[in-house]
């Protein structure tokens, strides 16, 4: 099962006859859709311009009022199309507009030929996702994985986190420019991001006692000129995402909040309270993963890309290391976290199991048993932010 996703029920049996079929290839250039009417047997194809959802609402009432017509009973639709850069909004789209749930698939969960020249197509990928639907509802639920399509509220809850991410990239990058040029001129003593910074640059000179050169300090105070306004928005997006943390305590001391925005502080304010997990940790955790509905601790850690990978075949046996299906970011900063829980949380339970296996080890072990440490943290964590069990020997401020 993919990291993403998870199985669900298969329709009954036999649906397929009462049941309009219509898979959507989405491209920049086109879109290709296929559709199998319970009228004919054979898959029609159809190319429409991108993004053109009239036509493609013209052609779905078009095909489901001709199959009405001919069998005399209400035939129903089911739409799907693959996870991509496009999100979520053409099925909220068919939500709103035509009252039809859509299946958005994950793209890894559908059957490849393992050939070693792949033919692929938009039309030869539409009709694949359509017979996918169809053997899906003849009973197979592991021919296809269904992407969990998050609200708008919770997709929106993400961008701060998100936001900050590239503005910290974008602030090191600047920052490296701008030491480069001066190292390139011999001088190591200042640093960008200092409030001084602009005084003491006005006044330096080269290392090998010459003006610095013009056209190298107009671009560095140009450079300078982009990680000032990167840095005040930094500071803004971080006041916004710390702003949880104090609208929890307000609640706490008589307004009660209610709703998801509520519930999603008050995770965020009680995973913060854990020593060790900072507030940039606790958005993380509550607005891209534990959001979601898993139905168990394996789900957990195959959904981050945590969970071992066995293969066996005759009397061969080997471990195959972690899955790393997860979305690798995510990976990264459970990683970092990790390294931060031993630190910070020494006598916990997980800290100690950690110590006790990498007692006098170095390098490679460390490295391998941290991602044992961040599996295991990530399921107490989710522990603690949804029954409220403290994970065992954890400090909590």
């Amino acid at each position: 099962m993919s990291p993403h996703t998870r199985h669900e029920a298969a329709a009954p049996t036999g649906a397929e006859a009462t049941t309009l079929y219509v898979a959507i290839e989405i491209s920049r250039k086109s879109w290709v859709v296929g559709i199998k009417s319970p009228l004919v047997e054979k898959i029609g194809l159809h190319t429409l311009g991108a993004a053109d959802v009239a036509g493609l609402k013209s052609l779905i009432e078009e095909r489901r009022g001709r199959a009405e017509r001919t069998m005399g009973q209400a035939v129903a639709v089911r739409v799907c199309y693959e996870a991509g850069y496009e999100g979520f909004w053409l099925a909220r789209w068919l939500e709103r507009t035509m009252g039809l749930e859509t299946v958005v698939l994950d793209p890894a969960s559908l059957l490849v030929n393992c050939k070693a020249k792949q033919r692929k197509t938009d039309r030869i990928d539409a009709t694949k996702m359509v017979r996918a639907l169809l053997a899906h509802d003849r009973g197979d639920a592991a021919v296809l994985s269904r992407v969990r399509m998050p609200s708008v509220e919770e997709e929106d809850r993400k961008r701060l986190l998100r936001e900050r991410q590239r503005l910290v990239k974008e602030r090191t990058s600047l920052t490296n420019a701008i030491k480069g040029l001066l190292k390139l001129h011999g001088i190591f003593d200042l640093e960008p991001r200092a409030g001084d910074f602009d005084a003491a640059f006005a006044a330096v000179t080269t290392a090998y006692g010459e003006p610095f050169p013009p056209q190298a300090r107009r671009e560095i105070e140009r450079l300078a000129e982009r990680l000032g306004l990167v840095m005040r928005q930094i500071e803004a997006v971080e006041a916004e995402r710390d702003a949880a943390v104090r609208r929890t305590e307000a609640d706490r001391r008589g307004a009660a909040g209610a709703g998801s925005r509520a519930r999603a502080d008050a995770s965020i304010a009680a995973l913060a309270r854990l020593k060790g997990i900072g507030t940039n940790d606790a958005t993380l955790l509550t607005h891209e993963v534990f959001y979601r509905e898993f139905r168990n601790r394996r789900e957990l850690a195959g959904w981050a890309g945590l969970a071992p990978t066995p293969w066996a075949s005759g009397d061969v046996e080997r471990d195959q290391g972690i899955g790393r299906d997860g979305p690798a970011w995510i990976r990264a900063q459970l990683v970092q976290m990790a390294w931060r829980w031993v630190r910070f949380q020494p006598g916990s339970a997980l800290s100690q199991w950690f110590q006790a296996r990498t007692a006098g080890a170095r390098g490679r072990i460390r490295r391998v048993m941290i991602v044992a440490v961040a599996r295991e943290l990530l399921i107490a964590l989710w522990r603690y932010a949804n029954t409220g069990l403290v994970p065992t020997g954890a400090r909590v401020a």
